[in-house]
């Protein structure tokens, strides 16, 4: 069985996504634009319709099962890449302010293409590394979402100091238990709480994946985020 439309629709349904036929033209336009813009250059591994609708739109959607956007008013995607899930939860939920940031211009050009193309308002794309731009932009967002590859530790480290206070980041794993053994220090550190972990297999394919929501509950101390070369060496 592969992700049809029909049955990205009816997946959609079970996560209280509508999606409506506006929507649905603007992510088949994205995933044109994704396949033409990945001839030139390495955006994604993953070609085949069905799979990118599967691995990056709907597995971009699952955040919704931690967290109403409707509730939100601004969110930033850290490392964000060609959009996941940044742009494709701003595609769902149109009234939210949207910050998509990552250290590729050549990436960053793209998501200007594609926010151009849908015709797209109250969304910004920034060229910078994420412990750069966030020391710029402390306690500025209700939600901080990551789907990158980094350690937790580090992307905790990054990401926390943005989330104002009562705010969350929301990690993107794969399978993570060894991980949350492992880094669960750096959110103490950090002044937050784990809130919530969501494990969940994808439909069709099943594997796993986990969504990690943590609030963040105080002050941070200004020397956080540190370097990136400093946080790789000493992680918290």
């Amino acid at each position: 069985m592969q992700m049809s439309e029909q049955l990205f629709i009816e997946e959609l349904k079970k996560l209280g996504i509508n999606i409506n036929s506006n929507q649905l033209k603007q992510l088949e336009k994205y995933y044109e634009l994704l396949i033409e813009k990945n001839k030139v250059m390495n955006l994604t591994n993953i070609t085949e319709k069905e799979s990118v609708y599967l691995k990056h739109f709907y597995d971009s959607l699952t955040l919704t099962k931690v967290e109403d956007f409707n509730k939100v008013e601004n969110l930033c995607d850290v490392g964000t890449g060609a959009g996941f899930p940044g742009l494709v939860i701003k595609i769902i939920f149109p009234n939210l302010h949207v910050v998509l940031v990552d250290s590729l211009n050549k990436r960053i050009k793209f998501l200007k293409e594609v926010i151009s193309e849908l015709n797209l308002e109250k969304i910004e794309t920034i060229h910078a590394r994420a412990e750069e731009y966030a020391k710029e932009n402390r306690n500025r967002f209700d939600i901080v979402t990551s789907r990158a590859v980094a350690r937790l530790s580090i992307l905790n480290e990054f990401c926390l100091p943005m989330v104002k206070i009562g705010g969350s980041f929301i990690c993107m794993k794969g399978n993570a238990s060894e991980e949350l053994k492992e880094d669960k220090k750096s959110i103490k550190i950090l002044n937050s709480r784990i809130e919530k972990i969501e494990e969940f297999f994808l439909p069709i394919e099943e594997s796993t994946r986990t969504l990690i929501k943590i609030r963040r509950e105080g002050h941070i101390d200004y020397k956080y985020p540190r370097s990136f070369k400093e946080t790789k060496k000493k992680p918290l």
